[in-house]
Order: structure tokens, then C-alpha cells, then sequence
């Protein structure tokens, strides 16, 4: 029965209690995640009232996960964006506040005053000013692009705005969207569709208009595209994975469980505030389908000890040569998992620091490049380990590098037909390292 204002439908959207999915978190090897929720009118209430007790029962009964309380925003003129609360007595009441003020969706009738970008602006601003700050990812920012450069509800110019208005707060976007279980038929962890029956013809990630590439948006999976781009400009912008668990694919719907399929490493101890202080220095990589489970990336000038991981800035003499150094451990998979895929290749990607851009629209930097792929046949084994080490000559410019790896032959990621087996088609990138000379 319809009502006016909309009564709330609880589980209408995503169906799993927070319990579920941390328990299933734990199995997948998560050790911490964030619920986040979103909804229509009054959500704000929704969500303090109900999610957030839900939440605290959650965290007593799987203490071995670190859970966040956080939202997926209806962000004013502009696609989802996930907001991650740091925990602390009011976590509830500061995260119901940024819903309740500008949530583009939380008033009825709806007021188009709501679905600026101003009111994103002033959004950033009211949560710039919390302490501790919230961090906020756009969420999926290319779901509802039309084609490759054709940009929907996110934008570039946006993006930039987000960023410049809160630095500390907006830090970044999904690289690997969820729903990337669509073409799944089967409940076997690991395996497509059983043998003799046909996958269901569905876009990974639910990208229907312009798909993925290697199962990441645009934004980030094209060498010299927008992410690039921002990294040019010298911006902090890091790139996460999500897993968006609504419903599982053995139950009909399109999702991994959480960890299941990707994964948001951060180089933190085991702890709330260190984990969101580590993402927002971009202490992270990502991946999907467990292609590996660790990876280093480091530099430094040839001579000198000082090295800068990822998210870090290295100062070096201008002219030095430098020396990247890449270890990463093939993943060996988790409970019950039937497939360990193997890395192919890693690149590594190289690209000019040379400051703001005059056009917020630009989504490309033409100096980016990859710099060297790497093959079994030029990597070396310490252990279990594998260890890549590459010198970059007569450094003369601001730069920054960052590094991606694949378990196909693909040059460059290529977009996912409906259907595609998730599985065949695996990457993971590192967050990038900045290179300043003087």
C-alpha cells in the first residue's frame, strides 16, 4: 500500500542483516568493512534508528571484524558516494546529521534545491568540519556513462570540486564497482556457470550503458584517463574495491559476499583510527578475485635509503635515477575456493606531476604512460614471494608511478561483454607513489 510521505520497506534493497555480512567478511578474510546502507525519505531516521543498534550487535557478535558505521549517500547532483564515520560516541548521531541535511533524496516531495551541486559543496564543507572527519568515496562514478569520455551523473568537474572543497574528506572513487556476480548461475565459490547451461547475460557492476574494463570503471582503468589526470594535477586521489553486498548470486541477485571477489587492502594496524588514517594517505591496493593477497611497491634514489611507499611522496635530487621496487604474493585463495588464479603481468605506470588544470572537465594526461610490463621471464622468486626491480633513469620532472597486474594477456583492460565470467578476467593496482625533484 502506497502512502504519502513513503513509508520505509526495510530489507527491500539489500536483504542481509550487517551480522550476515560480517560473518561472511570473516570467511572471506576481511578484517575490517563498513555498513552502508542508503534509502529514500526519512532515511536518516531508518538508518539511526534501526541500522545503527543493528550495527552495535553486529560488532559483539563478530568482534574479529572492524565495522564502520557508514552510509552510501545520495550524493546532490551527482551518482552514490560512500561516507565511512571513524567510530566514536557520536558516530551515529554525526552520520544521521550529514543524511538528514543533504542527502538528495531524504525530503518528500523531493526539492530540487536538494540536488545541486552547491548542496554537495555545502556538504563536503559541513562534513569538513566534524571531528574527526569522515572520508567519502564516490561510489560506481561511472555507472551511468554512456560511452568511454560520455560521463553521467559524476563528472569530472565534480570530482575536482569534491576534492578541492575537502581534501581530507573527499579522497577518492571505487575503482572495482560491486554487482560483479551477474553472469554467475551457480553457487560453487570460484566457478562460473555449471557445466551446460549458459550464463545470465548481465554487465558486471550493473555498468549497462558503457560496461567495465577488466571489471573497473573508466575512470580508473584507462592509462592516461581521468584518474591520471587528477594525479597530475598533484591531487591525494586513491582508488578502493567494494563488494555493494545486496544479494548473493546463489540466491538470484548479481553480488559477491563481502571479500568474496574484491578486496581493499590497507597497510594499518588492526585498528579503527589507523585505518582510516591509512586511507586517507592512500596506504592502499586493490584487487579482484584474490589474484594476490600482498604487494609493495616502493622507491628510492639510487645512492640513498630513504624509500616512499604507497600514498607517500619521495624528494629527490633532480637528475637521480630512481629505483622501483615491486614485491606482491600470489593469493592462495580462501575457504572453499576451487580457482588460484595466477598473475601474467604487472605494469608499471609512469606519469608527469605538472599542477592544476585550467578546464575541471579534462580527463586526460597525455605524459602517462606505462613505463615496462613485467612476465615471469623477468621477475625473480624469494620465497613465496615475487620481486620486480626496475631503475628509472635521470629523473628531471615531478612525477608520481603507479603499478597494475592482470592474470590475462591483455594490453590494456578491455571492456566486459554481458555475460563474461568474472573470474577469467582479474586485476589489481596499487595506489600511486609521488616523486618530487628539486
Amino acid at each position: 500500500m502506497k502512502t504519502t510521505p513513503p513509508s520505509p520497506v526495510l530489507g527491500s534493497d539489500a536483504v542481509y542483516p550487517i551480522t550476515t555480512n560480517a560473518a561472511m567478511a570473516r570467511r572471506f578474510g576481511l578484517s575490517w568493512m563498513v555498513a552502508t546502507d542508503h534509502g529514500g525519505p526519512n532515511h536518516s531516521k531508518i538508518n539511526h534508528d534501526y541500522a545503527y543498534p543493528e550495527l552495535l550487535q553486529s560488532r559483539a557478535a563478530v568482534p574479529e571484524v572492524i565495522q564502520f558505521f557508514g552510509m552510501e549517500l545520495n550524493s546532490p547532483a551527482a551518482d552514490h558516494s560512500s561516507v565511512i564515520i571513524p567510530y566514536g560516541a557520536d558516530e551515529a548521531e554525526r552520520l544521521r546529521d550529514i543524511e538528514f541535511k543533504f542527502d538528495s533524496r531524504e525530503i518528500f516531495p523531493s526539492a530540487e534545491a536538494r540536488n545541486q551541486e552547491s548542496a554537495m559543496v555545502s556538504a563536503l564543507e559541513f562534513m569538513n568540519r566534524q571531528t574527526p572527519k569522515p572520508v567519502l568515496f564516490a561510489h560506481h562514478p561511472s555507472r551511468s556513462a554512456t560511452g568511454i569520455g560520455e560521463y553521467g551523473l559524476t563528472t569530472p568537474q565534480e570530482l575536482r570540486s569534491w576534492n578541492d572543497v575537502a581534501p581530507q574528506v573527499a579522497i577518492g572513487m571505487e575503482g572495482a564497482p560491486g554487482h560483479q556476480a551477474g553472469s554467475l548461475t551457480r553457487p560453487k565459490l570460484g566457478l562460473a556457470a555449471a557445466p551446460g547451461t549458459a550464463p545470465r547475460e548481465n554487465a558486471r557492476g550493473s555498468y549497462n550503458r558503457s560496461p567495465t574494463l577488466g571489471g573497473f570503471d573508466q575512470m580508473t582503468a584507462q592509462v592516461g584517463g581521468l584518474w591520471d589526470s587528477l594525479l597530475g594535477e598533484g591531487r591525494r586521489w586513491w582508488i578502493t574495491a567494494t563488494s555493494d553486498s545486496h544479494v548473493h548470486y546463489s540466491e538470484g541477485g548479481t553480488d559477491f559476499w563481502p571479500g568474496e571477489y574484491s578486496k581493499t587492502y590497507v597497510f594499518a594496524d588492526k585498528k579503527p583510527e589507523s585505518i582510516i588514517s591509512s586511507l586517507r594517505a592512500g596506504k592502499i591496493f586493490v584487487t579482484t578475485g584474490d589474484l594476490i593477497s600482498e604487494l609493495d611497491v616502493s622507491v628510492k634514489a639510487v645512492g640513498s635509503s630513504t624509500r616512499a611507499t604507497m600514498g607517500e611522496t619521495l624528494r629527490s635530487k633532480i637528475g637521480a635515477d630512481i629505483e622501483v621496487t615491486i614485491r606482491f604474493l600470489d593469493d592462495k585463495g580462501h575457504e572453499g575456493k576451487t580457482l588460484n588464479p595466477l598473475v601474467s603481468r604487472v605494469d608499471l605506470i609512469r606519469g608527469e606531476v605538472t599542477g592544476p588544470v585550467a578546464d575541471k572537465a579534462v580527463d586526460r594526461n597525455p605524459t602517462t604512460r606505462v613505463e615496462a610490463r613485467f612476465t615471469p621471464n623477468n621477475w625473480s622468486k624469494v620465497g613465496d614471494h615475487t620481486v620486480i626491480t626496475y631503475r628509472i633513469r635521470n629523473v628531471t620532472k615531478n612525477e608520481y608511478i603507479r603499478v597494475r597486474g592482470t592474470n590475462t594477456d591483455e594490453l590494456e583492460p578491455q571492456p566486459d561483454p554481458k555475460g563474461e565470467d568474472p573470474w577469467s578476467d582479474l586485476w589489481f593496482y596499487s595506489n600511486p607513489i609521488f616523486i618530487s625533484v628539486r
